[in-house]
């Protein structure tokens, strides 16, 4: 403790200090502070007038924006947008927040294919339940199966080739090795009296493939030769042939269209292929026709009723021979160079499968793209 007074300082004890020194030191100290508080003024005044006036034009001021954390479509509730764009571009989705804070989703409507990830999962906007099993339906936004469930291709309008191979789901060994072994671009066909259908969905869809629900229709000779249970027939009521096509339906999820199977004699009934047609296009899925008969009616049914169309241009293994079958797919390519693509069936028998595992193989390096049976189908609503 300073102590500046005589009479307060004990006896003996002296201050060391010259009288008036410490008032002397402190007006030495006070022009050297006001100084530097001037320089510093100047300074930052410099640097004002010196940098831009962001303050003036506040219209320019960058304003950082959080980033929007990308969100799976499929792993949001099921949405309608609160404004759709009516000039088809994207739209902004308000989705409920159920836990925690909402988000908000873009949307760009022209690309409304499933995440490959998760290729394997139904679409829950896309099914309707029912007594024997999930139905396929439009969703609330206009979303269809057609093109949700859709294979992925180049988009590229070279030579394309098509193949469809039906009959999965009869043979557990058969439907493993189709699977396993077949090029992920070949599009797969259940047929509705399979087994663990669901299972080998999700095993297919996993593997990349598109796959098609076969529905069996009525053939000529009818029952003699017969597709087998809940066949549409021609002489059924209305009723009982939607009853029968809503079971085929139903048997799994994750298909991008129905193809037929036999149906000759059915396929030429104006009646019963309205039926079938106008359903389909209810429902947002497509229809295959194998291409077994010339007097298919189902091509303008398909147009009437806005349901995406695929005719098959051969049946590639109606003789169970390798020579044969790589014959048929030596034609499909020469088609596909002719008009743009070509479509060939078959079925899962091991030598239609190790065939074409083999002439795809080849037929890429001949340029020719295999692709699903999406891509080379007709659609009322795409123009």
């Amino acid at each position: 403790m300073q102590i500046d007074k005589e009479i307060d300082r004990p006896l003996g004890q002296t201050s060391g200090r010259r009288p008036g020194g410490r008032r002397a030191a402190r007006l030495r100290k006070g022009p050297l502070v006001a100084g530097i508080c001037l320089l510093a003024v100047v300074a930052v005044s410099a640097a004002i007038a010196l940098r831009d006036k962001p303050f003036r034009a506040p219209e320019l001021v960058a304003v950082s924006k959080p980033e929007a954390v990308p969100v799976p479509a499929e792993a949001l509730p099921a949405a309608k947008p609160s404004s759709p764009v009516s000039n088809g571009g994207p739209s902004i989705i308000k989705v409920n927040p159920t836990e925690g804070s909402g988000a908000i989703v873009i949307r760009d409507p022209s690309a409304v294919g499933q995440n490959p990830r998760i290729a394997h999962l139904p679409d829950r906007a896309l099914i309707e339940d029912s007594a024997t099993g999930p139905l396929p339906i439009r969703a609330a936004d206009g979303r269809r199966a057609f093109d949700v469930y859709a294979g992925a291709w180049s988009g590229a309008r070279g030579a394309r080739v098509a193949i469809v191979i039906g009959g999965l789901g009869l043979s557990q060994t058969g439907t493993q090795q189709a699977i396993g072994k077949l090029p992920p671009e070949v599009t797969l066909g259940f047929a509705p009296q399979g087994n663990s259908l669901g299972r080998w969905m999700q095993t297919a869809r996993r593997e990349g493939h598109e796959i098609v629900m076969q529905v069996p229709l009525e053939p000529f000779d009818f029952p003699n030769v017969n597709p087998g249970r809940n066949t549409l027939t021609v002489d059924a009521s209305a009723d009982e042939n939607l009853k029968n096509l809503r079971w085929t339906l139903s048997r799994t999820t994750n298909y991008t269209a129905v193809m037929s199977y036999m149906g000759a004699r059915f396929s030429t009934s104006p009646e019963a292929m309205g039926l079938l047609m106008a359903e389909l296009g209810k429902r947002g899925i497509g229809y295959v026709d194998d291409g077994s008969s010339a007097r298919s009616l189902a091509p303008e049914q398909a147009l009437k009723n806005g349901v995406p169309f695929a005719a098959g241009d051969a049946v590639i293994d109606a003789v169970q021979d390798r020579g044969a079958i790589l014959s048929k797919l030596d034609e499909l390519e020469r088609t596909a160079r002719a008009k743009g693509f070509a479509i060939g069936t078959g079925n899962a028998f091991d030598v239609t499968v190790d065939a074409v595992a083999s002439w795809a193989s080849e037929a890429r390096k001949r340029g020719i793209e295999i692709v699903p049976i999406s891509a080379v189908a007709s659609d009322p609503e795409r123009g």
